[in-house]
């Protein structure tokens, strides 16, 4: 059975109206629709709000691409691009969700976008990240850690980018990322 991938997109939870990081998440939510991806994210405003309403703007987008993983118990609280908003009640801890994705693309960010970063570089999953002000632009084209996450990706880092476009070109490694953790397990000699 075929199940299209889910790309997380993460970032600021508010945002300047003029802000060039409304763009971009714009771009990047129409840019994946089109590319017959689904989103998941938070469900609520800035980074966020913007890639939906971004996705929403594709002719290719439908009814159900649009996840959103809420912190609190109240599915309402979702901003009105959310298709599918799931309220789970973990405030934070919901973060492991997000970041369980096939791939996340994070967009500037506080603490949040930091932990979920942190979350999907230790899960294993696909991680890049805008060159931009906020931990997305700190920590592109970096390891998080001396790990080695694939010996089959030798280049495995956070990956930086600064469009639409070089996020596409780099969810085509998404092939290489499709082993899932297994968990926290003790290694000698760490």
């Amino acid at each position: 059975m075929f199940r299209r991938a889910m790309i997380a997109i993460i970032g600021d939870a508010s945002l300047e109206s003029d802000s060039p990081k409304r763009k971009l998440a714009e771009e990047l939510g129409r840019a994946l629709i089109s590319e017959g991806y689904r989103i998941v994210c938070g469900g609520l405003g800035g980074v966020m709000e913007a890639a939906g309403r971004g996705a929403r703007s594709a002719p290719e987008y439908k009814d159900g691409d649009i996840v959103g993983i809420l912190p609190g118990f109240d599915p309402s609280d979702a901003d009105g691009s959310i298709d599918i908003p799931i309220a789970t009640g973990l405030q934070y801890a919901r973060n492991v969700i997000v970041a369980n994705a096939d791939a996340i693309v994070a967009i500037g960010g506080g603490a949040g976008t930091l932990s979920e970063m942190a979350l999907a570089w230790s899960m294993k999953r696909l991680l890049i990240a805008y060159k931009v002000p906020g931990w997305s632009g700190e920590l592109a084209d970096k390891k998080l850690d001396r790990r080695l996450r694939f010996r089959d990706v030798p280049d495995d880092r956070v990956y930086g980018v600064e469009s639409a476009r070089e996020v596409i070109e780099f969810l085509g490694k998404l092939d290489l990322y499709k082993s899932r953790t297994t968990g926290i397990v003790r290694r000698s000699g760490e």
